[in-house]
């Protein structure tokens, strides 16, 4: 290929396959005619509410259905061409898996592998600003990271999970981590993720000696029972707002964790129901209402793809007894570095100080706007608490990667700080860095007291996959 990003690291272990996306015309046709056939309910008193507090509105659900009829996929399906992708084939103990992912790779030899991992109703889609703020602010040979952005097994192009064997986020991590190892990087990678990414990155963290740090944008827990010191005011509105998540957004839960293949039947059967259920979560759960074409580009992409019903797998495992990848589960606290970053419309937006009890927590930053989807709503924001974090555990020497390059020959890259800094700082000609936040630090703030009521919010551990996404209710707090 002709493109400088798309150089493959000479330690990859199997070349990965070059892949275009290209949906046939007969299921884009079909799609638009579902459409256009679709029928919108009738007006209810709880459909005409202008507020999301009842889920979509008739006039939401609407205007988006002619909008959608319009939609050019083919103009969305050439945006996403204009990033590399690929499939890599992986052999695993649950059956062979072919793994789609995009990203980009460096020709830096000291390059830190990094792999971006998405929730539901969340799909690569997530991280394309961040590869193109990426692709603009450097060359192949400045780029500090190798970026794969997979799409996980069940999702858009990657294989679907067995139809004779059970599936969860052991084996979904277990993937990932063999797809970081193939490439090149079983010398060393980081994780970065949100909603079910931030679970399977606790995972890779807690579990594979390949992976050696986690920065998380989420992390849903209960409130641990060493909890000291003070709230912050800003983290006692983001633990109201768990109170509502609790309380009106925890019904899409128990469905996907109770009755999957129903509800995976049925939003199979209607693209409008399909818009429906996930677009209401897009309207909830983001700090501002998305833009339309980017909610019918995800919506259409679930559809093209038949990927409903096989993304929702995670849910069930909430009645598991170790929940895997549960943030407050000892078998999953992390000893290994983490980074924490805290966006007020987030579902639970978590104080520090509780996640600090779930790991080796040395980065923490907290912003002003932002909500569920921070790669999608603020990918500068991110990027940049990403950057620093990967440049904290650099300088104070606990960053130890086997460079991609040379992982064949065990060579120890030890990383310089001033190779992340500097770049992250400059200002991007499509997207704006933020403005500095309220509070942010290296070094996380100590434990605080009790909050009053708090524990009461999250303190139902059979509860947390139920309100892991949920966020039904004035999202604004």
């Amino acid at each position: 290929m002709s493109d400088p990003f798309a150089k493959i690291p000479s330690g990859a272990q199997v070349q990965p396959t070059h892949y275009h996306v290209s949906i046939a015309d007969d299921k884009v046709n079909e799609l638009k005619q579902l459409v256009k056939l679709g029928r919108v309910g009738p007006p209810t008193y709880e459909s005409t509410q202008k507020e999301h507090n009842y889920g979509v509105s008739h006039k939401w659900l609407t205007d988006a259905k002619a909008a959608w009829v319009d939609f050019d996929w083919r103009a969305a399906e050439k945006h996403i061409n204009s990033f590399n992708h690929w499939t890599l084939p992986i052999k695993d103990e649950k059956g062979d898996f072919t793994i789609h992912f995009t990203g980009l790779f460096s020709s830096k030899p000291d390059a830190v592998p990094v792999v971006m991992l998405h929730g539901w109703p969340g799909s690569f889609l997530e991280f394309l600003k961040i590869l193109s703020i990426l692709k603009e602010r450097y060359t192949p040979e400045t780029l500090p990271y190798h970026v794969i952005v997979p799409s996980l097994p069940g999702y858009a192009f990657s294989d679907k999970p067995p139809l004779d064997k059970d599936f969860g986020i052991r084996d979904v991590s277990r993937i990932v981590n063999s797809l970081m190892v193939q490439l090149g990087f079983g010398g060393g990678y980081i994780a970065q993720g949100g909603d079910i990414g931030s679970r399977i990155s606790r995972v890779l963290a807690a579990t594979y000696d390949e992976c050696k740090a986690a920065h998380l944008n989420f992390c849903l827990m209960s409130e641990p029972a060493t909890a000291q010191g003070e709230v912050s005011d800003a983290e006692k509105k983001g633990l109201e707002r768990a109170k509502d998540f609790d309380k009106l957004g925890t019904a899409y839960a128990l469905m996907h964790a109770t009755r999957p293949s129903t509800i995976g039947l049925i939003l199979s059967s209607s693209p409008l129901a399909l818009l429906a259920w996930v677009g209401e979560k897009f309207l909830s759960w983001s700090d501002e209402d998305p833009p339309l074409e980017e909610i019918l580009t995800s919506v259409s992409l679930y559809w093209l793809t038949d990927s409903f019903p096989t993304s929702i797998f995670p849910y069930r495992q909430r009645f598991d007894p170790d929940y895997p990848g549960a943030h407050d589960h000892p078998k999953w606290k992390i000893s290994k570095p983490l980074g924490y970053s805290w966006f007020p419309f987030e579902l639970a937006p978590i104080p520090v100080s509780w996640v600090k009890t779930t790991g080796n927590l040395v980065f923490w930053r907290d912003h002003e706007r932002g909500g569920h989807f921070a790669a999608l709503e603020r990918p500068g924001d991110l990027l940049k608490d990403f950057g620093e974090f990967v440049e904290q555990i650099s300088k104070d020497g606990s960053l130890k990667i086997h460079a991609a390059a040379a992982v064949q020959n065990s060579t120890v890259t030890r990383y310089n700080a001033s190779q992340f800094r500097s770049p992250l700082t400059k200002s991007s000609t499509n997207m704006s860095l933020p403005n500095p936040p309220d509070r942010c630090c290296a070094d996380p703030r100590p434990l605080f007291d009790n909050t009053e009521g708090a524990h009461d919010t999250l303190s139902a551990a059979a509860d947390r996959e139920n309100m892991e996404r949920a966020g039904i209710g004035d999202r604004r707090g």
